[in-house]
């Protein structure tokens, strides 16, 4: 048995022994505790990962049900929009003036200088080019350069171009001055020398009265009868001369 100062010495040893290893089994409990915890924050993040990847799954999901949807209204609405043609189609065919007139007929114009213009005025060309525009409408004015290049490259070639300033009348047929001063400055800023017709009261027997988008373009040939196709919009000088060549072939000479 030890006694004195050894015995003393000796039990401080033991606490201090015994102290160590609870730190260090305290210490290892720590560590297992922080590393589960460690792992079910890890799980936590992975089931969260999860659950934002398939929310994002069904957020594409749902966004393709609403594209098809959009598609099947879409549908709907061209299928709307082509009854309304046929429907004016039909209207034209009973005989609505429009697009589906074949011969500009007998008219008397004058253009915007007071000269007066006829149906005659096709017979010295084998196609005459008939440009309907406004002098409001920024792609009509922007292409008047370019036609009247065109009609000065292609005279030789038996082919003309005139100008019809539609909103230069108002719904009855009466000439607006304002608007004939203003196609007049237009002529005058484009360098354009080719004539810009005021439409008559009859808006040309009718062919007129079909168009609701400028600019809108036609063909007529040295009889007066429409030919070719009819093209909506402006297009580039080389576009044109290649369209003009087109519809020279289909014009007998």
């Amino acid at each position: 048995m030890r006694t004195g100062r050894f015995a003393g010495n000796y039990n401080e040893k033991r606490v201090y022994k015994y102290f160590n290893f609870f730190v260090q089994n305290c210490v290892m409990m720590e560590s297992s505790n922080i590393k589960e915890e460690m792992s079910l924050k890890r799980k936590k993040n992975k089931l969260w990962f999860m659950f934002l990847s398939g929310l994002c799954c069904l957020t594409l999901l749902g966004g393709c049900g609403s594209k098809e949807k959009s598609s099947s209204d879409e549908k709907d609405s061209t299928e709307v929009i082509e009854e309304n043609q046929t429907e004016e189609a039909q209207s034209d065919e009973e005989g609505t003036p429009g697009a589906n007139i074949s011969s500009v007929g007998e008219f008397s114009m004058q253009d915007i200088n007071g000269e007066t213009f006829t149906q005659d005025m096709f017979a010295d060309y084998d196609l005459t080019m008939v440009n309907v525009f406004t002098t409001w409408c920024t792609p009509c004015v922007n292409e008047i350069p370019d036609l009247q290049k065109l009609w000065e490259e292609m005279q030789d070639q038996g082919v003309n171009v005139t100008g019809i300033v539609l909103d230069s009348v108002d719904a009855s047929g009466n000439a607006s001055e304002e608007v004939v001063e203003k196609a007049k400055i237009l002529a005058d800023s484009t360098g354009a020398s080719y004539p810009f017709l005021v439409p008559d009261q009859g808006y040309m027997n009718g062919r007129l009265l079909g168009i609701t988008a400028v600019p809108e373009t036609f063909f007529v040939d040295k009889e007066g009868n429409i030919v070719g196709e009819t093209y909506s919009g402006s297009h580039s000088l080389e576009q044109w001369k290649s369209i003009v060549e087109e519809e020279l072939k289909g014009v007998e000479k």
